[in-house]
């Protein structure tokens, strides 16, 4: 057997001791991948749910209700728990793929075989924040565009668990690794959404004046424009009209917003404004607080 043949027969191998770990999830009218990540939770990417807070999911043409349990768009995390426990486990965890490598993203069709789809690992990186503030453990990007099998899970050549697949920016595939679903699963499922902090100010990104440019270090800030009653910046003494310049060693300006600072890590943590008011440089401290839900 050649290698091609070899190589085509082991993927075979691996997408079929997948099925038992893998789901059709259907939500409204579209249908999705899902991950049995226990015999009565699925997890799946949260974008692909869209408003539905209830459905379907298929193994192998075995349906079970599913009730959506939690949801956190930071992180792109769904949870479901089932009516009823389905059969399946799902593989080990992989080590950290290098960039070159091949990845099997495991999908389901509607009646909930598995489908797969061969990646190769485009890019890896360090840990990073979604542009909601969701802090990912490591940067995992596929070579792939994803359809219905995004949700399900993405593994190694070896049959090991990397992590969820799910579309970034410009569609990109990426994967929600492991360690980040082992994080936020049990948060969820536990109170529904993960706690982030929040400071109750609304801003807008302001061009400093040039004549306090070189007292304050900076060109860009961010002015409040509405304080909410009782929040954490107006407890602490901030004013509409207030430039903020910065946040600990967080600068207002930089290309990251400051969503990446209000992890749930942060709630009940001090940090120190420091703000330009009527042209006078000032500190305030403040207490971080968690968001509250809508």
């Amino acid at each position: 057997m050649d290698i091609i043949a070899q190589l085509s027969s082991a993927l075979a191998d691996r997408l079929a001791a997948a099925a038992p770990a893998v789901v059709a999830l259907k939500a409204g009218p579209r249908q999705r991948s899902g991950i049995l990540w226990r015999p009565d939770v699925v997890v799946t990417s949260e974008q692909a749910v869209g408003e539905h807070e209830a459905g379907v999911a298929i193994q192998s043409g075995v349906e079970v209700t599913a009730k959506l349990a939690g949801r956190d768009p930071s992180t792109n995390v769904a949870v479901f728990r089932l009516e009823k426990p389905l059969s399946g486990a799902m593989a080990a965890r992989g080590d950290m793929p290098r960039a070159g490598s091949l990845a099997l993203v495991v999908g389901a069709d509607p009646a909930g075989a598995p489908t797969g789809r061969l990646a190769m690992v485009h890019a890896t990186g360090p840990a990073w924040h979604s542009m909601a503030g969701g802090r990912i453990d490591t940067l995992i990007r596929l070579d792939v565009r994803l359809g219905s099998d995004e949700g399900g899970p993405v593994l190694d050549p070896a049959g090991a668990f990397l992590g969820m697949s799910t579309s970034g920016p410009r569609r990109r595939g990426l994967v929600i690794p492991a360690a980040t679903l082992a994080r936020v699963v049990d948060p969820l499922l536990e109170q529904g959404h993960i706690p982030r902090g929040w400071l109750g100010v609304g801003l807008q990104p302001v061009a400093i004046p040039d004549s306090h440019q070189s007292s304050t270090g900076q060109t860009r800030g961010a002015m409040v424009l509405q304080l909410v009653a009782n929040g954490p910046a107006q407890n602490a003494g901030v004013l509409p009209g207030d430039i903020l310049l910065s946040v600990d060693d967080f600068h207002f300006g930089q290309r990251r917003g400051l969503q990446a600072l209000m992890g749930p890590e942060r709630i009940g943590k001090a940090v120190t404004l420091r703000l330009l008011r009527a042209g006078e440089l000032r500190e305030v401290g403040v207490v971080i607080a968690a968001r509250p839900r809508s």
